[in-house]
């Protein structure tokens, strides 16, 4: 390739990204502008993807961290076709297909939805222990590479520790990541910021460790040459680029290496834009144009990787044809379609904890769901997902021939690592810790809710019954938080999550066939750490009617004098208090579990009616914050829960000093009826 065609493409980049922040007049086109020369040299000589059809399963993957440098992204997107020069020029506009920051379109190269810094790479790893474990299953003929692209400000994030480590630990030699560095972030430059020694920290995580110039093509193919070839390690390669380059002021004098255009449009921060793209050789008039002989580099390089695919699904084809078995599993894995399970035959211990009857259906699960990968932060013996890990083996470096993932104490990169899973495919992520830590996952599972995710994620010690462990670890607000996600409707317009807190070992079940038979949304199981009474006629067919998101438990009359609301545990406590109404002061029942308002909101208004009744006055429980149940109570009644943290006690104790006994159920029944 010619040296000057080659520069000419990343200058190419650059035009289009700064012309694209200037058409929106916001945006950030400093690091794309430094970025450009890795990104032209990775997408037309090194990624392997088909130019026909981007969601080919064998491709190369590219995971951007940092996505205020979306118009780097798209940019080079365009060159290779599947974004046209309007649509960049629509950039951040509404109804575009580029938005400020990349939202997951396999189908035209974006990998998945990047903003908050540092869960784009973290993604990566999980992509790559993705594919290591299926080839593990399927072979060599599938293996690909997944690359990252990091900035100062994703490798500042607490999370790049936990995402280092985890690469490092599992030799990750398909991960190849790019970190641009510039030495500049969005207020100061990073000396006012940090002194540490990025290079030696990977290198101490285990990771293979270059450093290029970033904008030297031979060096950049030296080091993409190198990563390739390395078979122990991941490697990082730092790019040492400048920021804005390329920029000048309208004397022509340099503009390059300025904190104001890592956020603000050229011509805001004090470059000339017209001179600027007049320097790297485009027209101010025209800026959104591809140089022919840039067009022409990338229609040679198309055609290059289109007879790559060929050769390599030929190569699967054969290979299917010698191993049909594995070729329909392997089919299946990527089938996007809920595995076939027999949950009826689970045989569930009565009066367990939610957590324990977890642990029951996981224990099925191993070896009969073959593509489901579990992962615990350090608490595999404690959440319960160990029921899992017994019948199988934990990843460690070159083997992933088991199924287990011990992401050690790390819960917001093992979450945004199962995101990376489900955005490779082929896998069904579960991901297991106390629920009073899904504080520290939440950004990644508010991203997963976004990109429509089959994540599923498995919170234990659901409430203050924690007991002894104190506030701390006590959930309070963790459940009305998460909730939320239910409220919030994806871009498909369904709730964006599906939250389930069964109120005993059957409804476990249930909700274990409702997490995996949901294949679009992450699905939540909030399971306690205590033992729960199972509820009257409890079955799995009478679980079943979970999955209208609540159904009624005990009917004592048509109209009775009042319906008790909850879920989890608090529904056994309900029927406690429920024995008591009817045996001192003869009042008629309806009480009902609701592991899913979401869910029950979708359901018909007349089935919402016959289990809530409108009208008749209603007394809900909860452990958490009394919001989560005002919805479904409203006006017609009370909710009992808690307005305050919790206490050091055992839970017994707490449960007397709260108020959720059943005593204490009849008592206030008994007030919200004045009687």
């Amino acid at each position: 390739m010619s040296k000057d065609i080659s520069m000419k493409a990343a200058d190419n980049i650059r035009i289009l990204s700064a012309a694209m922040v200037e058409q929106a007049k916001s945006g950030h086109p400093g690091g794309a502008m430094g970025g450009a020369d890795f990104v032209h040299i990775l997408f037309s000589e090194f990624l392997n993807y088909d130019p026909k059809d981007r969601t080919w399963i064998n491709r190369d993957r590219f995971f951007l961290d940092p996505g205020h440098m979306s118009p780097m992204l798209y940019s080079i997107l365009a060159l290779t076709g599947t974004y046209s020069m309007d649509e960049l020029s629509q950039f951040r506009q509404w109804g575009s297909p580029t938005p400020g920051h990349p939202e997951v379109e396999v189908a035209r190269g974006v990998e998945n939805t990047s903003g908050p810094l540092g869960q784009g790479h973290t993604m990566a790893v999980g992509a790559a222990i993705a594919e290591r474990f299926l080839v593990q299953r399927f072979g060599e003929w599938m293996a690909h590479k997944t690359y990252a692209f990091i900035s100062d400000g994703g490798v500042q994030e607490e999370i790049s520790q936990g995402a280092g480590r985890m690469a490092g630990y599992l030799g990750l030699n398909n991960l190849v990541m790019f970190y641009d560095s510039n030495d500049i972030q969005l207020s100061t430059e990073t000396k006012a910021v940090t002194v540490e020694d990025t290079a030696k920290k990977y290198e101490a995580w285990g990771w293979k460790v270059v450093t290029i110039d970033g904008h030297k093509h031979d060096e950049i193919r030296a080091a993409l040459k190198a990563a390739q070839s390395e078979t122990e390690k991941p490697t990082l390669i730092i790019g040492k680029t400048i920021m804005g380059k390329g920029a000048v002021k309208t004397d022509g004098s340099s503009y390059e290496k300025q904190v104001s255009t890592h956020g603000q449009p050229l011509s805001a921060a004090g470059a000339d834009f017209a001179a600027t793209i007049k320097n790297l050789g485009g027209n101010p008039e025209r800026p959104f144009a591809i140089f022919p002989e840039v067009a022409d580099l990338y229609a040679k390089a198309q055609a290059a990787k289109a007879e790559h695919v060929a050769r390599k699904r030929e190569e699967q084809k054969a290979w299917e044809a010698a191993q049909p078995e594995l070729a329909a599993k392997f089919k299946a894995f990527f089938s996007k379609e809920a595995p076939a399970f027999d949950f009826a035959a689970i045989q569930q211990k009565a009066n367990n904890a939610s957590r324990a009857s977890s642990a029951t259906v996981l224990a099925e699960f191993a070896g009969k769901i073959e593509n489901m990968i579990v992962m615990s932060a350090d608490l595999a013996n404690s959440d319960k997902t160990d029921g899992f890990l017994k019948k199988t083996t934990a990843f460690s470096k070159g083997d992933f021939s088991g199924s287990f993932l011990q992401a050690g104490v790390a819960e917001l990169t093992m979450a945004a690592v199962a995101n990376g899973m489900a955005l490779h495919g082929g896998v069904i992520p579960v991901c297991g810790t106390f629920f009073v830590f899904s504080d520290y996952m939440k950004p990644a599972v508010r991203l997963a809710a976004l990109m429509e995710l089959p994540v599923k994620y498995v919170w234990t010690h659901d409430a203050f019954r924690v007991g002894e462990d104190g506030p701390t670890h006590q959930p309070v607000e963790q459940e009305a938080q998460i909730r939320l996600l239910e409220k919030l409707k994806n871009h498909k317009g369904e709730n964006s999550m599906l939250v389930l807190r069964p109120a005993d070992a059957e409804e476990t079940t249930v909700a274990w066939q409702m997490a995996v038979e949901n294949v679009k949304t992450p699905t939540a199981l909030i399971l306690s750490r205590q033992n729960i009474t199972n509820l009257p006629g409890s079955s799995y067919q009478q679980a079943l009617q979970s999955k209208k998101g609540a159904y009624i438990v005990e009917k004592d009359a048509a109209q009775p004098d009042v319906v008790l609301v909850a879920n989890g545990s608090e529904v056994a406590t309900l029927v406690e208090g429920a024995k008591l109404l009817r045996e001192k002061k003869a009042l008629k029942v309806q009480i009902i579990s609701v592991p899913s308002e979401g869910v029950f909101r979708n359901q018909p208004k007349a089935y919402q009616d016959e289990v809530l009744l409108p009208g008749t006055p209603k007394f809900g429980l909860t452990a958490g914050l009394p919001v989560n149940l005002e919805g479904l109570v409203g006006a017609d009644g009370v909710v009992a829960g808690l307005d305050h943290f919790g206490y050091s006690a055992p839970y017994g104790v707490l449960d007397k000093e709260f108020g959720f006994t059943g005593e204490a159920v009849y008592n206030q029944v008994l007030s919200l009826l004045n009687k």
